[in-house]
């Protein structure tokens, strides 16, 4: 058995105390009352032991923290609204607090954020920027170490179970948004739900630097699965949740493997961030080290995935590419990509992502040829990396404008409804 987590979770409880020493030294020697802490020496052992305590904290799931937003020129309160709940996953939306409604009608928008490591959290500026013209709802996946045994199994089929269950509650008028690892199993729930003829069908879907033919540009991280195979990330990559949670003896891909396989493809860059951060602290530069807190708080707080849904995500998407080959099945069905022809798509890539490579998510159009060509869209965004693709600067100016518009032009003209041969006999 992997004992990784074991001694993981050893390792935290023994440096525990020394973190506290840590802690409550910061903040003796960063007293403004302590005449010491005006020193360089108080200052640089200050921030030493704030970075200290910083690298070695387990991080807590982060909040949204979204308490107004702006529409049609208003400021208006926000708040959170779970509206769909299973063992893996609540579904989030961000009601809006209007004095008076919006001057048109605002389309319905559900965000699928990523299940590979981070918390939906790390979509805060992703809905931020969408709240204004839309009502958003996103996907809050769960933590599988809170997860008990006795809730069962959830692998890739169970994930694309919920989407579909979700499509249904939230629609119709439905508009999909998935960003990064949800592009396949969201293009695999409209597929499946467009060959049923379903209502639930959404309008349209935005996949956002999606792994949807990893054979396509390979990145770093496609090469790594298709060299090592399914059966190396079964050996090194999964262990089971320590007593002590909720989900203990749940076999899982733990999320500081993810982390460390995240930090470790631009470690210089993390490395020279901590090292200006304890420049910041020692100069007083608070604004400065106060970004780094955010953005790392973020970003190192990280979730469990359950074996099963790892290990299938991996062979399907990357190493058997099944989608793009047209052999990807659920629950004994073959996914065919041919049957959507309602659905519109809007596929969106970064110029220099390395983690899905160019050329990656256009595929999905390629892959539809009976869906019209009026209701598929591309955008490649020059300039930005995968992050970038649906946060910061040029996410809020270009790309979520750009999503905007199509979501409003998909809704102006609704698709026709396909009439399956039972219907018309």
């Amino acid at each position: 058995m992997n004992m990784a987590y074991y001694w993981y979770e050893a390792a935290r409880w023994m440096t525990h105390p020394a973190r506290l020493a840590a802690d409550v030294t910061k903040h003796s020697l960063g007293n403004p009352a302590n005449p010491l802490s005006y020193s360089p020496y108080a200052r640089s052992m200050a921030a030493a032991c704030e970075m200290f305590e910083r690298v070695t904290r387990r991080y807590a799931k982060p909040a949204f923290g979204l308490t107004e937003t702006s529409v049609d020129g208003a400021s208006v309160p926000v708040s959170e609204r779970v509206v769909w709940e299973r063992p893996f996953c609540r579904v989030v939306t961000f009601d809006r607090g209007f004095v008076r409604g919006p001057t048109e009608p605002q389309p319905k928008l559900l965000i699928v954020a990523p299940m590979s490591g981070h918390y939906a959290t790390l979509l805060r500026g992703t809905v931020e920027a969408m709240l204004p013209d839309h009502q958003v709802f996103i996907t809050d996946w769960t933590d599988a170490r809170m997860v008990p045994v006795a809730a069962g199994r959830f692998d890739l089929d169970t994930y694309i179970d919920y989407l579909q269950d979700i499509f249904r509650d939230l629609g119709p008028d439905l508009h999909v948004m998935a960003v990064c690892q949800p592009a396949v199993p969201v293009f695999a729930a409209v597929a499946l739900l467009e060959a049923q003829n379903s209502s639930a069908v959404p309008v349209s879907m935005t996949l956002m630097g999606g792994p949807v033919d990893t054979r396509r540009s390979p990145t770093a991280v496609n090469c790594l699965a298709q060299e090592r195979g399914t059966k190396w990330f079964e050996r090194n990559c999964i262990t089971t949740v320590p007593v002590g949670y909720p989900g203990a003896w749940r076999s899982v891909y733990p999320g500081f493997f993810q982390l460390s396989g995240f930090m470790a493809m631009n470690l210089d860059r993390h490395v020279n961030a901590h090292a200006e951060m304890f420049d910041h602290l020692v100069t007083g530069d608070g604004d400065s080290a106060e970004k780094h807190r955010d953005f790392y708080d973020e970003y190192l707080a990280v979730m469990d995935l359950t074996a099963e849904f790892y290990l299938q995500t991996v062979k399907t998407v990357f190493v058997d590419h099944a989608l793009p080959k047209g052999e990807m099945m659920h629950r004994g069905v073959r996914v065919d990509p041919a049957a959507i022809r309602r659905c519109a798509i809007l596929a969106v890539e970064g110029e220099n992502d390395d983690i899905s490579g160019v050329g990656q998510t256009l595929a999905a159009l390629e892959l539809t040829p009976n869906l019209p060509g009026e209701r598929k869209a591309y955008h490649l965004q020059q300039g930005v990396g995968h992050y970038g693709v649906f946060n910061g600067s040029r996410y809020r100016k270009v790309i979520a404008p750009r999503i905007a518009g199509f979501i409003r032009e998909m809704a102006a003209q609704p698709a026709a409804r396909v009439v399956t041969l039972r219907e018309a006999g």
